[in-house]
């Protein structure tokens, strides 16, 4: 059980706010939401913001889910893991780079390219470090056709870190 209670599935109000999130959703309110939604203000600028970081970026969504999937992993966050892997999958991830993720922090190296190391690496290295060797930050530029890959891969994974914090923190379990 969560340390604050959801919201009721069928909560209404704030009228505009649970619409946006039930649009973003597809329909429904994820637990995620209905804890969210204590904090209307908390949850508008999360539905916004999150909105942009899973549709708006022009960095591949296989490697998004990806690190998304390494920082769940690595922060025991188990209902972002739970939400994400069936992503990455849809991006073009396998069902064995999934089972190999959860080896991690250990090696993975058979499982995943050399774009796929260097974001599980800068995964490992931002999530646990906080700071990135000069030779993963290499290693990022050289797998990223961008500037702008790289900055969003690394806000992709600073937003995650932060989602499986508040998941953790407040005991939020997958549907």
């Amino acid at each position: 059980m969560p340390h604050i209670a959801y919201k009721p599935l069928d909560t209404q109000e704030p009228k505009e706010l649970v619409a946006a999130i039930r649009t973003r959703r597809g329909g429904t309110l994820l637990n995620l939401d209905r804890m969210l939604l204590h904090s209307p203000p908390f949850a508008r600028g999360w539905n916004a913001f999150l909105g942009e970081v899973r549709t708006g970026l022009a960095l591949s969504p296989k490697l998004r889910e990806l690190a998304i999937c390494v920082v769940a992993i690595l922060n025991k966050a188990e209902y972002e893991f739970h939400h994400h892997a069936p992503e990455f999958q849809k991006a073009g991830g396998t069902a064995a780079q999934v089972e190999a993720m959860r080896r991690l922090p250990g090696t993975v190296a058979d499982s995943f390219d050399a774009a796929e190391r260097a974001v599980i690496q800068l995964t490992i290295e931002m999530t646990r470090n906080i700071q990135v060797t000069p030779a993963t930050f290499a290693a990022i530029k050289a797998a990223l056709p961008t500037d702008q890959h790289v900055v969003e891969l690394v806000g992709a994974i600073a937003t995650y870190n932060m989602v499986s914090r508040f998941l953790v923190a407040l005991d939020v379990t997958p549907e």
